[in-house]
């Protein structure tokens, strides 16, 4: 099947497609926490605008 020399490269390029994916995982996952932090903060700024208006 395979040569050893063959199935060395294959897993390094493996391993860096999957270090490339885990980067942008990481990348995507921090805007999304960031996204759901300003939604937070939209609906803490609603709620307060609306205490203060009584």
């Amino acid at each position: 099947m395979f040569s050893q020399t063959m199935m060395k490269k294959l897993m390094a390029v493996l391993m860096v497609a999957g270090l490339v994916g885990g980067l942008t995982a990481c990348n995507t996952f921090a805007g999304a926490g960031k996204d759901v932090q300003r939604g937070g903060e939209a609906v803490t700024d609603a709620a307060r605008d609306v205490q203060n208006s009584y």
